[in-house]
């Protein structure tokens, strides 16, 4: 049900994007008839012509200027509506005055970020202010990690439907995936890679519950107390149904924070021997699956190392996609990806999720999960539990958003494997 109180259900901000522009096409073609949506960005001219790109039910959308150097005109963007959704990153550049002014104004937020730092930050500085004003601040909302944490969530509900007892370690595995990395993402791996270079900032990003606590009360975890964020693995030691290798996923160091983050904010409902790992397969030939997961596991770490230093970050800058730049819409179209995630139950079954889309995951399939949640949180308010502050797709929306997604076209279901 839309709130009254605000003028605008939804807010996109950074519309002009290359993901903001997606978010608002998606949004003109699917929203409910009568959602009340602006766009808004630095340049009025830019969101006039992006406009007249949309569809027809865009043609009256509103449209409102507003800068992330300009508190001022943040301010004034989400006392305006019920839900801000910001595509405009790297977040800890672009997003912090934001965030705080959402909190401030009791305005549900939700962002496209994969940076723990930033998280960590919105945590800190703003959860108590949003649970005051009931503001849900709802980071990654996309692809980074929507298919991570509702799949364990997932997970969780058919387990617990089930009477089957309680999550144990539980590994999320991508088993097929076709699509690029965005420039937006390349360009929050810049700046974590600048900030890894400061010893406290490490601290936050080697810390594997980093995001595990309520404001100023980071726990303090050491690595080897969760699976590795960089696995080579025997499949089989996931679930039996498995075979080959898995190894390293380039988005886990993040995802698992995320779902960490849920099982935190639900007390602990998935389990006290909850653990939880990504990787990713890499065929049913061991031999050839190690070989591709050690490759994989150095391609990562020289792409971090390489944007470290600004003789080989020069050289990549050139390669790599820009913020705003993104794939043409037939190869958006040919995305696709799928998740499972397996565990062992406290009382010996085996149970698996899957989520699933098809478009590029990064893009065209991100851009339907984060309208999803926009929507959810604008329209779906009577199904939401009341839980405010700083919080994850799973534990601000679960069973609403895993619905609503659902009726667009993604996968997601769950099932006892033996």
């Amino acid at each position: 049900m839309s709130d009254q109180s605000r003028e605008f259900d939804v807010i996109v901000f950074g519309a002009t994007g290359f993901v903001g522009e997606l978010t608002a096409e998606y949004l003109a073609q699917n929203a409910p008839l009568g959602t009340r949506i602006a766009l808004a960005g630095r340049s009025e001219s830019k969101l006039s012509e992006l406009r007249k790109r949309l569809p027809a039910a865009a043609e009256r959308w509103p449209l409102i200027v507003a800068d992330a150097d300009s508190p001022s005109s943040l301010d004034a963007m989400v006392a305006r509506t019920r839900v801000i959704a910001t595509t405009v990153g790297p977040y800890l550049k672009y997003g912090e005055a934001l965030v705080g002014a959402a909190a401030s104004a009791g305005t549900d937020y939700i962002d496209l970020t994969g940076e723990v730092p930033f998280v960590r930050y919105a945590i800190d500085k703003v959860d108590e202010v949003a649970r005051v004003t009931g503001a849900r601040i709802v980071p990654s909302c996309g692809f980074d990690s929507i298919p991570s944490d509702i799949g364990v969530w997932t997970l969780y509900r058919k387990i617990t439907d089930d009477g089957a007892g309680e999550l144990t370690a539980t590994t999320n595995v991508v088993t097929k995936m076709r699509g690029g990395a965005s420039g937006g993402t390349v360009d929050s791996m810049r700046v974590i890679t600048g900030l890894a270079r400061d010893p406290e900032a490490r601290k936050v990003l080697m810390n594997p519950q980093a995001l595990s606590s309520g404001p100023g009360d980071m726990p303090q975890a050491h690595r080897s107390s969760e699976p590795s964020d960089m696995p080579i693995i025997s499949a089989e030691t996931v679930d039996p149904s498995l075979k080959g290798t898995l190894g390293p996923f380039f988005m886990a160091s993040y995802n698992t924070r995320i779902v960490r983050r849920s099982n935190f904010l639900l007390d602990g409902a998935y389990g006290k021997d909850f653990r939880y790992g990504e990787a990713m397969a890499l065929g049913k030939n061991k031999l050839v699956g190690r070989v591709a997961a050690a490759g994989v596991s150095a391609a990562v770490g020289a792409l971090f190392t390489g944007l470290a230093f600004k003789p080989t970050r020069r050289v990549l800058d050139r390669i790599l996609p820009k913020p705003g730049e993104g794939p043409s819409e037939e190869s958006r179209n040919k995305g696709f990806f799928e998740l499972q995630a397996f565990t062992r139950t406290t009382t010996g079954k085996r149970y698996r999720s899957i989520t699933a889309a098809s478009g590029d995951p990064g893009y065209k399939a991100t851009a339907m999960m984060f309208g999803e949640s926009a929507l959810a949180l604008a329209l779906d308010r009577e199904d939401l539990p009341e839980r405010y502050g700083v919080l994850t797709p799973a534990s601000a929306m679960g069973d609403a958003l895993a619905k609503r997604l659902r009726a667009a076209g993604m996968k997601i279901e769950a099932d006892v494997l033996g």
